[in-house]
């Protein structure tokens, strides 16, 4: 009976033994399944990254220093650190009575030499159309003159020698028929007498008659031809008169051209005084524009948008301008801002101009800011043996929140990968030299050996090893594992495996 009684006492203890080990396991399981960190494999999309730091920096052009290209007091300055300024508003104003008064002088000048050109210009059109008719016209009148005066000495040609011939001819031919007919009046009264006293014959005294007529016919005839050569003689002095009038008129005519030409001569002058006034009036013109370019520079005006950065002098100051404008007022348009990141040597090959980046800055830890590769300086920038390259990321500030030489921890996408199954980094584990990850089957992790590609800051792509959905452990194993081999199918062409 007492064995019996501990035979069953041991049975009962043993049962009591296996079922508290049930329900430790049990525990145990659940416990240890409440406490693994699991994921998921799902598709996502992957970038690979380049991570720099680097400052917020103004682009060239963005920053300005403002100053005065004049001397002077400055009487108005109404901006200060921190003020908003938009371009052409005014930042600051110099006294400008001295400036004005000098623009009233340039205007006043500028306005006698337009005076002075006007009362040259007056009337000069005329006086130049009127000289060039009267050179014309005593041009025309001297070659008329010319014309008749030739005329009257191709009429005249050898008249006058001609002529004089003539009369005296005529002259000697009269005074030898007067000295004919004498003869014949005295032959012819002689004769008469003796007829008278019967001593000559009647027919002797006809014959003296006639002789005495022909010598009265023949003193006619001479005379005639004297008078006609005494006509032919006035003829000639009327053409002589004709040329000396000819001759006069042509020295009339070339004394009233070379007057003419005189007036033109004068209006020659008058145009050089012409285009001397009117280069008085230019100079004077250029005198105004300097005098109100020399006034325009009192005001002093914002080139750009921007926030006023720097102001280093006040109302009633004297400013002296130098060789450089001194400055003032510095002006920063903060839309118009770039980082500065250092990229590592062993980086840099994947850096190319037009990749996107985003940063952040420590003054604002929760604001992401994108931007974009510009540029790459092709120097490089050596510290403490530590080879790093300038990558200028051109960025936007819509907000103004950005600040010249802000720290900026700045990540660029060099490349980017879509629809491609990933898993966290902690989840892919480098075992033996090869990646596994623990898939979670029947609350239960195992080993299973994987093949990856890209890799970026959170995620490792899975090439294979791993199905869409399965689950598994993400950090370090609490307990042993069962392996489980798979053979691993060839890589796709172009990918790694890391």
């Amino acid at each position: 009976m007492r064995n019996k009684i501990a035979i069953l006492i041991v049975v009962v203890i043993i049962a009591l033994a296996g079922l508290g080990l049930l329900v430790w396991r049990r525990s145990s399981s659940a416990r240890q399944q409440a406490s693994l960190d699991t994921a998921t494999a799902s598709r996502r999309t992957l970038n690979a990254t380049v991570l720099a730091t680097g400052s917020v920096k103004a682009i060239v052009g963005a920053e300005v220093k403002v100053g005065s290209r004049i001397s002077g007091v400055v009487k108005r300055l109404p901006v200060n650190i921190g003020s908003l300024v938009r371009k052409g508003q005014v930042i600051a104003e110099l006294d400008d009575r001295e400036t004005r008064s000098q623009g009233d002088q340039a205007n006043a000048n500028l306005a006698s030499a337009r005076t002075h050109l006007a009362e040259l210009e007056a009337g000069y059109g005329a006086q130049v159309v009127q000289s060039s008719t009267d050179v014309e016209r005593a041009q025309a009148n001297l070659a008329a003159a010319r014309s008749r005066l030739e005329q009257a000495r191709t009429t005249v040609g050898t008249v006058p020698i001609e002529v004089t011939a003539q009369i005296q001819q005529a002259e000697a031919a009269v005074e030898q028929a007067e000295a004919s007919r004498a003869n014949a009046k005295v032959k012819y009264d002689r004769i008469q007498h003796l007829l008278d006293q019967d001593f000559v014959a009647k027919q002797d005294a006809d014959n003296a008659r006639t002789e005495y007529e022909v010598a009265v016919s023949q003193v006619r005839h001479a005379q005639a031809v004297l008078n006609t050569a005494n006509a032919n003689s006035s003829q000639t002095q009327l053409r002589q008169q004709d040329v000396a009038q000819a001759e006069e008129a042509v020295r009339q005519a070339d004394s009233a051209l070379r007057m003419a030409r005189a007036n033109t001569a004068q209006v020659r002058v008058k145009e050089q005084a012409i285009r001397s006034a009117r280069a008085q009036v230019m100079q004077a013109e250029a005198a105004l524009r300097y005098a109100q370019t020399q006034l325009s520079y009192t005001r002093i005006v914002s080139p750009i948008h921007g926030v006023i950065a720097s102001v280093s002098t006040q109302e009633g100051e004297t400013i002296a301008a130098g060789l450089t404008a001194p400055t003032f007022v510095t002006i920063i348009d903060l839309s118009r801002l770039q980082v500065d990141a250092l990229v590592d040597e062993t980086d840099i090959g994947r850096v190319k101009v037009g990749q996107s980046a985003t940063f952040t800055v420590d003054s604002f830890p929760d604001q992401e800011f994108e931007g974009k590769v510009t540029a790459i300086y092709p120097k490089a920038i050596i510290d403490q043996n530590v080879v790093d390259y300038d990558v200028v990321v051109t960025i936007a500030n819509p907000r103004g929140l950005l600040r010249p030489d802000m720290t900026a921890n700045v990540t660029i996408n060099v490349a980017t990968k879509e629809n491609v199954l990933a898993l966290p980094n902690k989840a892919v584990k480098r075992e033996e030299g090869a990646r596994v990850v623990y898939v979670i089957e029947n609350n239960v992790p195992v080993r299973r050996p994987v093949k990856i590609g890209w890799k970026d800051s959170d995620y490792t792509e899975i090439l294979s090893g791993l199905k869409e959905g399965e689950r598994v452990m993400v950090g370090d194993l609490p307990g042993p594992a069962r392996t489980q081999p798979a053979t691993q199918p060839s890589l796709p062409p172009g990918a790694t495996g890391r």
